[in-house]
């Protein structure tokens, strides 16, 4: 029942994502003129597909995860000489009929809705649940660790890491992520004085919590759409440290999970309520939209490259070569995917 509970939850946060990703391409191609054939929320065989008026059929597949969009033409993209031989009308609708900029704005719409949509949940989030939050204020701090090395006392309220500023403990822990590996620049209130110091890498700053310094905050529309809007911007940008950090081993790669990590964090927010959900529901959209931005073949990123060096070069990227980047792209994602699972099954079944 416990499988089940967190497949469900996995669909419904998976199934939100990529429709809204999908929806993204779906209107700016329409928007733009181009034709879509197909709107797919899966891979595979078709459980359900029907056509709407303009004759593009909608379906879901039997592999949930994931989703695509296929509008007619764009396969061309590197063979264009397949399209000058249309006859004209045939190129109506075309995806390489419309120019270099509508191309970009389909290919970004997606990403663009993945952003939108965790700001329209955090947005949401912060005014229908007022935070209990835990202030920046310094509680204990361990002897011999690196926060007290570098002079910081209980009692001091932490204003800023490394230009970042800190509202709440929970910014702290996100700064403190940001800043491994390298020294940190942290500004403190001390006696309603601002007092620089410098904090060595280390694993653990040894800061606790002054627990008793809390604030119930409650937003109103503009405050809520404003803190949502940093909140999504935080989000991406810890991200892309991690994933730079990965890259470079300062961090473990057995952090990456795949859809197993997934379903069990859904289907855990979705034991604790609505509210919970559509929190993890607005940061894995925000995780979507990041990775999907990343300049690797057969990613929207991937597809936004080529368009900004073809502008710059003012030539156009197509023939053998791109169509083997094109699979060596879809290589390395489905080995990323493989390796994401092996993770997962490592943890689960303890085989480390």
């Amino acid at each position: 029942m416990h499988i089940i509970w967190n497949i469900v939850a996995l669909l419904i946060v998976l199934g939100t994502m990529v429709f809204i990703h999908e929806l993204g391409h779906f209107l700016a191609a329409r928007w733009a003129g181009v034709r879509v054939d197909k709107f797919s929320i899966g891979f595979g065989p078709a459980l359900i597909k029907w056509h709407d008026k303009h004759n593009t059929q909608w379906q879901i597949a039997i592999l949930p995860f994931g989703g695509f969009v296929s509008l007619y033409g764009q396969e061309d993209m590197f063979n264009r000489n397949k399209y000058n031989e249309l006859p004209n009308k045939k190129r109506v609708g075309h995806y390489l009929s419309v120019p270099t900029w509508k191309q970009f704005i389909i290919l970004a719409a997606g990403v663009f809705m993945n952003f939108i949509l965790a700001w329209t949940l955090y947005s949401t989030l912060f005014i229908v649940k007022p935070q209990n939050v835990q202030l920046p204020v310094v509680g204990q701090v361990i002897q011999k660790s690196a926060a007290f090395d570098a002079g910081i006392r209980p009692g001091d309220i932490i204003m800023r890491v490394d230009g970042e500023k800190i509202t709440n403990w929970g910014d702290l822990i996100i700064a403190k992520e940001l800043a491994d590996k390298h020294d940190a620049d942290v500004i403190l209130l001390r006696n309603e004085k601002l007092v620089n110091v410098k904090i060595t890498p280390a694993e653990r700053w040894g800061l606790i919590a002054d627990g008793s310094k809390t604030e119930i905050r409650k937003r109103n529309f503009l405050t809520a759409i404003y803190a949502g809007a940093r909140e999504t911007y935080q989000q991406s940008k810890t991200l892309l440290t991690v994933l730079k950090q990965i890259i470079t081993g300062e961090r473990s790669s057995k952090q990456l999970g795949s859809f197993i990590s997934i379903a069990e964090v859904s289907g855990h927010a979705m034991t604790l309520g609505i509210l919970a959900l559509l929190s993890i529901i607005a940061l894995l959209s925000v995780n979507l939209g990041v990775i999907n931005l990343l300049p690797l073949p057969v990613l929207d990123g991937g597809y936004l490259a080529i368009l900004i060096i073809e502008g710059i070069t003012r030539r156009k990227l197509d023939g053998r070569g791109m169509e083997i980047a094109i699979i060596i792209g879809w290589i390395l994602i489905q080995a990323l995917i493989m390796f994401t699972m092996w993770n997962d099954i490592s943890r689960v079944f303890n085989l480390n």
